[in-house]
């Protein structure tokens, strides 16, 4: 099976670093929109695709832009949010990565799935810093959902230190901040 981790683009929160890391539910800028129209032609998507998408706004509006017009299948999951990389022991979570609530993501973006059984208690209290041990149990248990959908190719629209960490474990190779994807950058992994 082949991921394809995208980034979400370019969002608010990362225009006056690090000030505006406090910015609560940032949305993207109209660079991370046109970021986002740009993945239509560089990355076209067919009615059979399936997006897995992180809850949070600015990967959720990457995702609809990008599929705009487009019939595919969107779920949104918790196991795919933001998530510090590398894990820091007295680092917090920002503002600017705490997740939508199940019923804002239904209300603002009604054509997504939510995953709600697989991944209840990560509603609230997400990834982001979670021990390496732990995520790598999060990330084997969302591997293995993937596999259930049956399909070659799966989209995955996250956060530069989620991509990341999601690629450490599938690689087995040691990654650094240096590793992450720029803004509506792509990359693919087969598991």
């Amino acid at each position: 099976m082949e991921l394809v981790f995208v980034r979400h683009g370019q969002a608010e929160h990362t225009i006056n670093l690090p000030h505006s890391l406090h910015t609560s539910d940032p949305s993207l800028t109209n660079e991370g929109v046109n970021q986002a129209q740009l993945l239509k032609k560089q990355l076209p998507l067919a009615n059979k695709d399936l997006i897995i998408i992180s809850p949070i706004r600015r990967a959720l509006q990457t995702a609809q832009i990008w599929s705009e017009g487009i019939g595919c299948h969107k779920v949104v999951s918790p196991l795919i949010s933001p998530r510090m990389f590398p894990q820091k022991p007295d680092g917090q979570t920002l503002p600017c990565d705490e997740l939508l609530s199940v019923e804002k993501i239904k209300e603002d973006f009604p054509d997504c799935h939510i995953q709600e059984p697989l991944s209840k208690g990560l509603w609230s209290t997400s990834i982001n810093r979670l021990p390496d041990t732990e995520f790598n149990v999060v990330a084997e248990h969302f591997l293995r959902w993937c596999k259930t959908f049956g399909r070659e190719k799966i989209y995955i629209v996250s956060h530069d230190g989620t991509i990341t960490s999601y690629r450490q474990y599938v690689t087995g190779e040691e990654l650094t901040r240096n590793d992450f994807p720029q803004e509506a950058a792509w990359v693919k992994v087969n598991y």
